[in-house]
């Protein structure tokens, strides 16, 4: 749950590119050379995440993979706050809420 303040900062579209635009694995553009060995020339095989620290939920303390929350959606969902600032966004006293 994001509120309509934090909405503009999620608007990232979530759809790939196309495959060969950015690829590493094309010969064309500067992408892969020849006969290359991959175990010499790799990029970062130690850490797949290229370096991304996740957040945790300060409530729950899960990782969080949404860039800018502070909650986690299943937190978010039942106390019924934004994921991104914490500010209430409906009342969910008389609700009966579950996580499954």
């Amino acid at each position: 749950m994001v509120c309509a303040k934090c909405e503009a900062k999620v608007g990232k579209v979530i759809t790939p590119d196309p495959w060969k635009t950015g690829a590493r694995n094309t010969t064309e553009g500067g992408g892969r050379k020849i006969n290359e060995n991959k175990a010499l020339s790799s990029r970062a095989r130690s850490n797949p995440y290229g370096g991304t620290k996740f957040e945790k939920c300060r409530i729950c303390r899960s990782k969080i993979h949404q860039q800018g929350a502070y909650y986690c959606q299943s937190c978010a969902y039942k106390k019924g706050i934004c994921a991104m600032c914490g500010k209430k966004i409906i009342d969910t006293k008389n609700y009966k809420q579950s996580a499954v």
